[in-house]
């Protein structure tokens, strides 16, 4: 989906809408290689292969693709070395940051969860 108009007001906030901005951002940072690679960054600064090999299964095009959403909502800064050949590295700004608080509340989520959603799985596959 592609937002025509960014006005800002409370109804590009409202995640009932189907044209709602913030409902196009949900839909971009709620997938697990966003969340993987935001808590990849943390509070460091990566290069793009440190960054792949901190996240096991990402692809080349995956990593490349979710960044650059990042990027374009502003959660993470590439910033480009003039050097041969060209350096690149990735940090979270401070929303990007401010989105790792509620990554690392799902993270606590998942370990404090897993044991009962695992059993939950078994009995309904059953």
């Amino acid at each position: 989906m592609v937002t025509t108009q960014l006005t800002g007001s409370p109804e590009d906030a409202d995640l009932a809408r189907a044209d709602s901005l913030a409902r196009e951002i949900f839909s971009d940072i709620a997938n697990k290689w966003a969340f993987l690679i935001v808590e990849g960054l943390g509070d460091r600064t990566l290069r793009f292969s440190e960054l792949r090999n901190e996240i096991e299964g990402i692809s080349h095009k995956m990593l490349t693709q979710n960044l650059r959403m990042l990027e374009r909502n502003g959660l993470v800064e590439r910033t480009v070395y003039p050097t041969v050949p060209p350096r690149v590295e990735y940090t979270l700004t401070e929303a990007g940051q401010a989105l790792r608080a509620t990554v690392d509340g799902m993270c606590d989520w998942t370990h404090q969860y897993f044991a009962h959603i695992e059993a939950a799985r078994r009995r309904f596959d059953t």
